[in-house]
């Protein structure tokens, strides 16, 4: 397990602070031109291993998808993408037709990870909006091929109802439960299909957008984890849950919620991984004035973030921020369950000094950290791509906590 240097971690948010660029146009969907994002994102989906938000998709269906896109108007990119995307649902369809179950399979996955680029970040224009939709639509169609199966769970809370995806073990008996929260462009289908190691290990998978995000019932506040823990009560009173085995993971933003939900309900899990988690420093103004242009994300930051709170423009979103911070809520003061953090130290999205922040301050429970020295958000970099650290690294640690087995990768 690689231990984060001991380090002062105001000096590390000044050095991530003056290697960024300077801040830009206040909803511009990309510091690139148009021919700089298209070849960006085939390099994504052509790269080994492939990067957000290519991850999975044929480079083929990329490069068919951005021929009619000329320019950067979102619902063009939007368009772009559906239409390869519906030739698969359609393909789908008639695999289904003929009996070829593995075929149709294939084809509704392969559909839903290019509705999904074509919503990408956020659902903010119409066709960006009906991609997000038939992305659902797609992902439940593949979902009728797995096995174990997916259940989709609805969950009452506050007038409305929180969805999330559950897969159990097959064999009888209660099983530990790994509970995971989406990322800022995550969405619980992709991050569903990407936790089969879990499975595998004999651990359930229960995974939930996070507030503000996908079909999340509430926008992201202070108070927004009691979105989970109703959830997690929902799921321990299941009669094939150990609610004595639990375990949290999130990443990127949800790494913030890793970290909280690691403090606020300490008691309930054996272990929770945040990666890539923001805790102070990223929601402060001084960090998001620079980090909404980082060249490590595709197009469209600061559009998704502003998002997830529910507000509009540059000076709104800097003035939500602060309040969101683990140190401003008297958090990190707290102890916490046993937790594993993972980031990149340069990381152009969620500075590396919350991590150092969260290892340093919070008391209780045992802190492991996985630093990546080359890598970038979430750890990641051309050596450790996010599947390898899922593989290697995420998984057994979390395994190990809620099973006794596999160790954790060194």
């Amino acid at each position: 397990m690689r231990r984060a240097r001991s380090l002062v971690t105001a000096s590390i948010f000044a050095g991530c602070l003056s290697a960024a660029a300077p801040a830009l146009a206040v909803d511009q969907q990309t510091t690139r031109t148009i021919e700089e994002l298209k070849a960006e994102m085939l390099s994504r989906a052509e790269r080994a291993p492939q990067r957000s938000p290519a991850v999975g998709i044929n480079p083929a269906d990329v490069r068919e998808a951005l021929a009619g896109v000329k320019t950067l108007d979102r619902d063009e990119w939007g368009r772009g993408f559906n239409a390869v995307a519906d030739r698969h649902v359609e393909a789908a369809k008639k695999f289904e037709a003929a009996g070829d179950g593995a075929k149709a399979r294939e084809s509704f996955i392969r559909a839903y990870r290019l509705y999904k680029a074509a919503h990408y970040p956020t659902n903010n224009s119409p066709e960006k909006q009906r991609a997000y939709e038939k992305g659902v639509a797609a992902f439940l169609a593949y979902a009728k091929y797995l096995d174990p199966k997916l259940e989709v769970v609805k969950i009452p809370f506050e007038g409305k109802e929180i969805i999330g995806y559950l897969r159990m073990p097959k064999t009888a008996g209660k099983h530990p439960l790994v509970f995971i929260s989406t990322a800022l462009d995550g969405r619980k289908e992709e991050t569903m299909e990407r936790n089969d190691e879990l499975i595998e290990a004999g651990v359930g998978v229960f995974v939930v957008d996070m507030p503000g995000t996908g079909q999340a019932p509430i926008k992201g506040d202070v108070d927004a984890e009691r979105m989970f823990i109703a959830a997690l009560d929902h799921l321990v009173a299941r009669p094939d849950v150990d609610a004595a085995r639990l375990g949290y993971l999130g990443g990127s933003w949800s790494g913030y919620w890793a970290t909280k939900m690691a403090i606020v309900a300490a008691g309930r899990f054996k272990g929770v991984v945040a990666q890539g988690l923001p805790a102070h420093y990223y929601f402060q103004p001084e960090w998001q004035k620079v980090a909404i242009n980082t060249p490590e994300y595709l197009m469209d930051l600061l559009p998704a973030r502003a998002m997830v709170y529910g507000v509009e423009g540059l000076d709104a979103f800097l003035a939500y921020g602060p309040k969101m911070s683990l140190k401003t809520l008297g958090l990190l003061d707290k102890p916490s369950a046993p937790m594993l953090l993972v980031n990149g130290t340069k990381d152009t999205q969620v500075p590396i000094a919350d991590l150092h922040l969260v290892a340093q301050t919070v008391p209780g429970g045992t802190k492991e950290t996985w630093v990546n020295p080359n890598g970038g958000h979430m750890g990641a970099d051309r050596e450790w791509g996010s599947e390898r650290i899922r593989k290697e690294v995420t998984t057994p640690w979390l395994v190990k906590k809620l099973k006794g087995e596999a160790k954790a990768a060194h």
